[in-house]
C-alpha cells in the first residue's frame, strides 16, 4: 500500500480537499482508504445502543456489522494511542492510504496552507512536507500547487508516489 499524508492547521481545508481527491483517485481505478487522526475525543457509537452498552460494560472491542458496512470499535482503556504503522496494519489491502493528521509522523505529506488564516507554514519545520497546496502566492522552495485544482494535486501525488526511491 502506498501512503500519502495531508497536514495543515484546523480550518485550512484538509478534509474538503481530500473529499475532492478520493473520487478522482477511484476514477483512475485505485482503491483508497483513509486514516484520520484527531486530537479530540470522539465516539461513533450512540448511548443506549447495544454496542455502546457492551463497550460501557468493559468489552475491549465491539464489531458492529450489517449488509452494507462494518465497524470495529477498539477501546484503549489506558493503553497508549496506536502508531500510524499499527493503524496501517489493521487496514484491508488497498492501493492508496490517505492520512489526515499525524503531522509529526515521517510520511510524505502535502501541506494545506492558507496565508489569509495568519498561521505560519508547517514546511520549514517539517521535513516530511514534500509540497504545499495553497490559495495564494507564497515564497516556498517546495513545489506549490493550486489548492483549487484537485486534478493537478492528484497528478502530483501519483507522480510523487511513482518516482524511484
Amino acid at each position: 500500500m502506498k501512503v500519502f499524508g495531508f497536514a495543515g492547521y484546523s480550518g485550512s481545508g484538509k478534509t474538503t480537499l481530500i473529499e475532492k481527491l478520493i473520487p478522482r483517485f477511484t476514477a483512475r481505478g485505485l482503491t483508497v482508504s483513509l486514516i484520520k487522526h484527531t486530537h479530540h475525543n470522539f465516539d461513533v457509537d450512540q448511548p443506549g445502543k447495544d454496542s455502546y452498552r457492551h463497550r460501557a460494560a468493559g468489552a475491549s472491542e465491539v464489531l458492529l456489522t450489517c449488509d452494507t458496512r462494518w465497524v470495529l470499535m477498539h477501546e484503549l482503556r489506558g493503553a497508549p494511542e496506536a502508531t500510524l504503522e499499527e493503524q496501517l496494519a489493521v487496514l484491508s489491502p488497498c492501493d492508496l492510504v490517505l492520512v489526515e493528521g499525524f503531522k509529526a509522523t515521517p510520511i510524505s505529506k502535502l501541506e494545506i496552507h492558507r496565508p489569509a488564516h495568519g498561521r505560519p507554514p508547517i514546511w520549514p519545520e517539517n521535513p516530511s512536507v514534500v509540497a504545499v497546496a495553497t490559495d495564494a502566492a507564497i515564497d516556498c522552495p517546495l513545489p506549490t500547487l493550486d489548492l483549487n485544482d484537485p486534478d493537478a494535486i492528484v497528478q502530483f501525488i501519483l507522480d510523487y508516489l511513482d518516482r524511484p526511491c
